[in-house]
């Protein structure tokens, strides 16, 4: 991406012509990653709904969702008529780390749980940003202290491309809204409490007053809970 085209990203705050800018001048390729999450959702209805048919949507099916987590994918797939990419976890890697280390190894260490992920969630997407130059996310800075500093716009060394997060700035307020008015599926854990909702049973839903990452791999202490997916 040019400067031109940064500057455009980084200043304009209506999500959809800034996604209709990107669909319109980055000559690479576009793919935007959904968890099914309520930020995701929102991007997702303004890709679809405006046909921005060069950019992808893909999803990371790690075999431990929640069933309320397929519901929305369904609904969202029967809404817009169209279909969600999906990329799973290598099969080999998979059963060699669970042969090895149990089931449930993700409760016994932070490091064996960054494996998990690692297997998951990291390598799908390393096959899933593949040749891409921008991707965009569904980041928001409310969801940690650890995406305060981050921009817009950036250069994601690890990944070599540009992540694009359109709703950096946005409030749980914004998201909600957006939702309710354009009528959007979302997933229905939201409505129980759930602020992230990844793999179960590594997500739970948080109390009033709790920090937003409480409910993200709740047995663990002092650790950073992060995957691996934005580093």
């Amino acid at each position: 991406m040019n400067a031109d085209i940064i500057k455009y990203l980084s200043t304009n705050n209506n999500l959809v012509e800034s996604l209709v800018f990107l669909s319109e001048n980055v000559t690479g390729k576009i793919v935007f990653s959904t968890s099914f999450g309520i930020e995701d959702q929102v991007i997702t209805n303004a890709i679809f709904k405006n046909q921005l048919n060069n950019i992808e949507v893909f999803t990371l099916d790690t075999g431990r969702l929640f069933s309320e987590t397929y519901d929305v994918w369904y609904k969202t797939e029967a809404r817009y008529d169209k279909k969600i990419k999906t990329y799973y976890p290598d099969a080999l890697l998979l059963e060699n780390y669970i042969n090895e280390n149990g089931i449930n190894a993700f409760y016994d260490s932070p490091e064996l749980r960054k494996e998990c992920c690692h297997v998951r969630k990291v390598v799908p997407l390393q096959r899933a940003l593949q040749g891409a130059e921008v991707w965009i996310t569904g980041l928001r800075a409310e969801h940690s202290p650890n995406r305060t500093g981050l921009d817009i716009v950036q250069w994601d060394a690890s990944n070599q491309l540009y992540k694009f997060n359109p709703l950096l700035h946005w409030t749980g307020e914004q998201v909600r809204e957006e939702v309710e008015t354009k009528r959007i599926p979302y997933n229905l854990l939201h409505d129980k409490g759930f602020v992230s909702i990844g793999c179960q049973p590594c997500t739970r839903a948080i109390s009033e007053g709790e920090d937003f990452r409480a409910g993200r791999w709740w047995w663990e202490t002092g650790s950073k809970k992060e995957c691996g997916l934005h580093k």
